[in-house]
């Protein structure tokens, strides 16, 4: 399953920006039923858009250590 076209062009910064107000939204229980189905069917493919560039973003700075010096010495890194 793919997601929409307009998530795919967002930022990461953008993606989570909507994410979290999604998120507001659910968790103050205003909204109808159906709305916030969408609301989380939307979320759940902003969530997997992050996690994307994330990943893609984890990928490249692995790769920019490994021709720096040769050798890969990461550590985890903590987000939030």
């Amino acid at each position: 399953m793919s997601e929409p076209a307009d998530i795919a062009a967002m930022s990461f910064e953008q993606a989570l920006s909507e994410l979290e107000q999604i998120v507001a939204r659910l968790e103050s229980g205003q909204a109808p039923l159906e709305d916030s189905i969408r609301m989380y069917e939307r979320g759940a493919a902003l969530k997997a858009h992050c996690e994307g560039r994330l990943e893609a973003a984890r990928l490249r700075v692995e790769q920019i250590v490994q021709r720096a010096g040769g050798a890969i010495a990461a550590e985890p890194a903590e987000f939030g």
